[in-house]
Order: structure tokens, then C-alpha cells, then sequence
């Protein structure tokens, strides 16, 4: 998977955040901040705190709330995560950005937004007369904020902003010393923008560097786009909203997502670097170091979300330095993070190929030897859900699902394709698992102090088929490749193409969705990075809908994830259920749940406040299940997102 030619590139820009009292991102963070989206550089979200631990934490009980927009408008802020610096709490709103004393709530600054702020706001420091900022992303410019007013930084920039070219990106800029990083927003198109990285200057706004991630003529990887397939392509960005990096060797990992479109390769035959790959550069001129790709020639929107979290292992007695990623195929892969190679072996395994004219194969898929998958990846008549697991009404809509679909499906095991499909033809579905589960946007959290990575995995599947375009069909509105291919004439068309679940009315008439496959359709599992070895999977979720006795389900949780803390705990959200959990990190056993009003359908976040108490906080989102939409004086809907934040009760109360 290595390659050591030069790579000719360029650049990106900013994301997290960090103490004022720190040298430059090279030491750790402060034990009582979170000052970036994964708490440190290597993305561990690992608190040192232990205030809260598993001997009292089932006392945590609300210790106060803000509500992100109040005046209502569109809820786009699932997935947001507030940074800490020394008790000032930094979030975006939407169409602000705040600032909040972290031990009480109470607002301290306010700065408006021309545009949408999502996801989080980044911290840097300050050098010398500069002071520290606040970056946030408006998708066409990096805006540089005062941290301690919420004023513009005219410092930075132009006027406090620096111009992002090319393709937008909507999220905070990754913080790497004096480098700020940003991925690309690209519709997911065959021909279009470029998906490439680039990278500013945290003092002045100037263009560091770029990085192509369609690698072109004379750099690494243009080799593996066949017949010119690399011309104009778009997609094959880094499109999550933070990087980790290594400072150790000043090195920043970007994982890059799929080539597009999603599901048709013919036009893009070969391996498609750097496609579903972690792509190692150097963090202060963009020079292309290694890689490893999950996936060669991807065919099922399998990106690689968030980026790798980074920990040391000891295999034989030896400590080496390490990183895991996870992605949506429900693998981990546990490498070294200085060269890029497996530490417990990947093998390059046989897979299967279909009938698709014009489409290029991939012959094989590297599936790591340790750890085993997360998900599962085969599929038999013995997974369909049975009266047992759920509801007559859901046991019969599965079975109508896959009646439609001509009751005989095809399945490989890992990496399954779709065949084609002409009108007129008797029925030939594919079944894939885990589809778009494994693990998504959440990612994964680690215990540096045990090398032990935590990660939260859905399961899920896809049915269906590869058939021709209708030219006189309605495929939507040409920026979702999941339902269209614009080369060739061929799609995944609706209708011959789904996820594998289906849609029931229950017996008091509400409708719900639910998997086919049996549960468990959620867990949270626990991997030993020194020996790539499951040491617990836990269910992670419930399904309220469901009668008593089966609800013990676990659920979809693809838009959150874990983090670990010194306390010996892993606090989770994630769920549609609305639940915040916190699982003790040796066993799995649930020890604290509360029940929020909203899913917490992102990252919580620990620190403690002037106080001297230890935090826990995370945002919730989107309506409560089952009840109306919240409204305000005038009528108009509420946003249903809210921070919520707990504690232990106040000694002597």
C-alpha cells in the first residue's frame, strides 16, 4: 500500500481548537479543557478527568441548557460539538456564533453570521502580539473571530476572512500549529469541482498549499485512473468536518470519501486513488508521505468519514505508534502511523465481480486479518427478522420487500456487486451488508493510557440492482448520485434500489422503519489495539415502538460517536432514542442513561468549569419522537436543539 515517489500538491485550511496556555498544538491539551472537535490532536477524545467515574456516576443529573436558535428556522446543526478553553464555551448557532461561560451557561459575547455556521467553531492560540481566535467557515471564506469579544480579527485576511477557492467548504478549518486545514464540498457528480484539500495560514490567511486527491499526471496514484478517468473528476474529498495529525512527525491525516459517482465505475476504471484512503502528509507543505486505501475502485458509497484516532500499542514489547480507522464497511484498520502499514496484517481478499457493461472490477479488497469485521458483511435466508425479534407487521413488510424483488438474491460475503438489470428480465438483486452503517460520521474514541479504541457500529444492508437509465424518468434534482449515474445511461434507480428495511404500520397506527435483518442493529464495541482483539460489544440503542420485551434492540446511531474518560467511562449519544449513555470502559455495562427531549445525534464532549466540577455536555437535535413540533409565541416552529449540559450534585446538596 505504500508508495515513495514525490508527489507534486498544494493546499487546504483550518479546524480545532486549543489552550492559550499551550506551545503551539505540541503539548497535550489542559486536563479541564476540550478545546477542538476530538478534544486532542490525535483525535483520542480521551478526558483525564475523573471527577465522574463509575463508582457515582449514575448521581449525574442536568446542570443547565441553552438552546442553540430559539427563534426557530431551518434545524441544521446535528453533529455539532462546542470546543472549551479555560471556561469560555465556544458554539455555532446556525446564523451566530457564541460564546458562554462553560460552568453556568450564561452568554458572554455574540457574533452574528452573514451565512451558516455548522458543526463546530476551531481555537487557535495566537503567536506574539496576535491574540487567540475563533475560525468558523462560511463554505466560500475562513472568518477569523477575537476570542475574547467576538469581534472580527481584521488581522486575518482580508477584514477577518480568508477567500476559500475552488470548492466550498462549510465546516471549521482543522487548527495544526499555524496551519489551518479544509476538505471540500463537492456535489457528488462524475464531472465537476475539484474535491483537492488545501491549506492556510492561521496569521495572515495566506494559501499554504493544496492537495490533490485525484492525483494528477506525474504524481503518486494517477497511475490507477484508467482511460483518462481522472480528468475533471469530482467527489474523491475529504469532506468531514476535522483532521488528526501527529506532531511528533508533523503529520496531518486526511481521509478522502469515494470517487463519484457512487455506484458506476465504467468511466473511472482502476483503483481510483486517493479514493477511501487515509492519505499521510506533511503538515506545513502539503508533500505527500503515504497512504492505504480501504477500497479499491469503490461501487457502494463506502466513504471513509472520520479520520483515523491516534494511540501507541505494544505487540511483542515493542511500542509502536499507531492509528485505527473505521468506516462504513464495518472494518478496523490498525496501522503505523508513521509508514502506513497493517501492525496485525490485512489480507488483499478474492471478491466477486458482476455483469455491468463497461464496468471495472476490482479482483480483490484488502480485509484487515485483526479485528474481526464489526458489522456483519454476509448475508443468508437465517438474518431475515423473525415474529421472535419484532411484530407480525414488521416480519410481513420485510417479506413483501423482498417478494419485490423476486425472493432469490445473490451475496458474496464482503463487497457483493450489483448486477445489471433490462427491462422485461426476471429479477436478480444483490443483497450488501452493512450498506451504510459500520461506522459512519461518529468515529471512533481510544484510551491512550490501554490502547484500547472505542467505536459505534449500525447494521444495516442495501437491495437491489444495476438497470438502465429512463430517459423520461424523475431521478431528482442531479446532486445525488446515490440515485443516478450520468455516464453510460445507467443507474441505481428507485425502486430498484433500497435500503434493506422496511415500512409498517403498527397496530395503533403509527409507521416505523426497521431493518430486516435480525438484530442487534446497533452496538458500541470496545477493540484491544494491542492485540486487535474484540474485548466487548455492547447493544447500543432501543426501539420504543416495538412491545415490551423486544425493544432491547439497539439502533441506528450512524451521525454520533464516543468519548472516553479517566473516570473509566465511554459516553455516548448517538441514538434516535434520545438517550445519552455512559458505559463502564472495561465491561460495556450500561451505568448511567438519561432520556433527553432530542437525540443527541452527535460527540459529547467533558471539562470542568471554574468550579471545580467535571461537565458533560452535547447538543440534541431534531423533534422529540412522537410529539409535535415545539412553537413559539408567534406560532412559527421552534429548533428543536438544545445543549445540554450535566454534572454531579454540588457537595452538600
Amino acid at each position: 500500500m505504500r508508495i515513495s515517489k514525490a508527489l507534486v500538491l498544494s493546499g487546504i485550511a483550518l479546524l480545532p481548537i486549543f489552550s492559550a496556555v499551550q506551545a503551539q498544538d505540541e503539548t497535550p491539551p489542559a486536563a479541564a479543557d476540550w478545546p477542538r472537535y476530538a478534544r486532542d490532536l490525535g483525535g483520542t477524545r480521551y478526558s483525564p478527568l475523573d471527577q465522574i467515574n463509575t463508582a457515582n456516576v449514575k448521581q449525574l443529573a442536568q446542570a443547565w441548557s441553552f438552546r442553540l436558535r430559539p427563534e426557530g428556522g431551518a434545524g441544521l446543526l446535528g453533529g455539532t460539538v462546542p470546543i472549551v478553553i479555560r471556561n469560555v464555551m465556544y458554539l455555532p448557532l446556525g446564523n451566530a456564533v457564541v460564546a458562554l461561560e462553560a460552568d453556568s451557561g450564561k452568554e458572554i459575547w455574540r457574533h452574528p453570521v452573514q451565512g451558516m455556521v455548522r458543526r463546530g467553531v476551531s481555537y487557535w492560540p495566537g503567536e506574539g502580539k496576535l491574540k487567540p481566535r475563533i475560525f468558523y467557515s462560511v463554505g466560500n471564506a475562513i472568518v477569523a473571530l477575537d476570542a475574547a469579544t467576538g469581534k472580527l480579527d481584521t488581522a486575518f485576511g482580508k477584514g477577518g476572512s480568508a477567500a476559500i477557492e475552488g470548492s466550498p467548504y462549510s465546516y471549521p478549518p482543522s487548527v495544526y500549529k499555524n496551519v489551518l486545514v479544509v476538505g471540500a464540498n463537492t456535489a457528488e457528480m462524475p464531472r465537476g469541482p475539484s474535491g483537492k484539500s488545501r491549506a492556510f495560514d492561521a496569521r495572515t490567511g495566506k494559501k499554504l498549499w493544496e492537495f490533490n486527491t485525484v492525483p494528477q499526471p506525474g504524481e503518486v496514484g494517477h497511475e490507477t485512473w484508467l482511460d483518462d478517468g481522472w480528468k475533471d473528476r469530482s467527489g474523491t474529498n475529504m469532506w468531514v468536518w476535522y483532521t488528526t495529525a501527529d506532531p511528533k512527525t508533523d503529520t496531518i491525516y486526511m481521509t478522502i470519501g469515494s470517487p463519484s459517482p457512487n455506484y458506476y465505475g465504467g468511466d473511472r476504471p482502476g483503483n481510483n486513488l486517493f479514493g477511501n484512503s487515509i492519505v499521510a502528509v506533511d503538515a506545513q507543505t502539503g508533500k505527500y508521505k503515504w497512504h492505504f486505501q480501504t477500497i479499491h475502485h469503490d461501487l457502494w458509497d463506502w466513504d471513509l468519514p472520520a479520520p483515523p484516532v491516534l494511540f501507541d500499542v505494544t505487540v511483542d514489547g515493542k511500542t509502536i505508534p499507531a492509528l485505527a480507522e473505521t468506516g462504513k464497511p464495518g472494518l478496523m484498520y490498525i496501522l503505523n502511523r508513521e509508514t502506513g502499514e497493517p501492525i496485525h496484517g490485512v489480507n488483499e481478499q478474492l471478491v466477486a465481480a458482476a455483469d455491468v457493461p463497461g464496468e471495472w472490477y476490482s479482483k480483490t479488497q484488502p480485509i484487515p486479518v485483526k479485528p474481526e469485521p464489526l458489522s456483519r458483511m454476509r448475508w443468508d435466508p437465517s438474518d431475515i427478522v423473525t415474529l421472535e425479534d419484532t411484530t407480525p407487521e414488521h416480519v410481513a413488510a420485510c417479506k413483501a420487500l423482498l417478494d419485490s424483488y423476486g425472493g432469490t438474491f445473490f451475496n458474496s460475503g464482503p463487497f457483493t456487486p450489483f448486477f445489471l438489470h433490462k427491462e422485461g428480465d426476471p429479477p436478480r438483486a444483490s443483497i450488501n451488508l452493512p450498506h451504510n452503517g459500520g461506522s459512519n460520521w461518529g468515529g471512533s474514541a481510544a484510551d491512550p493510557t490501554r490502547g484500547v479504541v472505542f467505536v459505534n457500529t449500525s447494521e444495516s444492508g442495501s437491495i437491489g440492482w444495476i438497470e438502465d437509465r429512463d430517459p423520461k424518468g424523475n431521478y431528482g434534482n442531479g446532486t445525488n448520485a446515490s440515485t443516478q449515474i450520468y455516464d453510460r445511461g445507467s443507474l441505481v434507480g428507485p425502486g430498484a434500489y433500497s435500503s434493506f428495511s422496511a415500512s409498517f404500520e403498527t397496530k395503533d397506527g403509527k409507521r416505523m422503519n426497521l431493518p430486516c435483518i435480525r438484530p442487534p442493529w446497533g452496538r458500541l464495541i470496545a477493540v484491544d489495539g494491542n492485540s486487535g482483539d474484540v474485548l466487548w460489544a455492547s447493544k447500543l440503542g432501543i426501539t420504543e415502538g416495538l412491545p415490551g420485551g423486544k425493544q432491547d434492540t439497539g439502533s441506528n446511531n450512524t451521525l454520533g460517536g464516543p468519548i472516553a474518560t479517566a473516570g473509566g467511562l465511554v459516553f455516548i449519544g448517538a441514538t434516535s432514542d434520545r438517550r445519552l449513555r455512559a458505559f463502564d470502559a472495561k465491561t460495556g455495562a450500561i451505568l448511567w442513561e438519561h432520556e433527553l427531549q432530542y437525540a443527541p445525534l452527535t460527540v459529547p464532549i467533558t471539562y470542568q468549569g471554574k468550579d471545580g466540577r467535571q461537565y458533560v455536555a452535547v447538543v440534541a437535535a431534531g423533534a422529540r419522537m412522537g410529539a409535535a413540533a415545539a412553537r413559539g409565541p408567534d406560532g412559527k416552529p421552534l429548533n428543536n436543539e438544545s445543549l445540554m449540559v450535566f454534572a454531579l450534585p454540588r457537595k452538600g446538596k
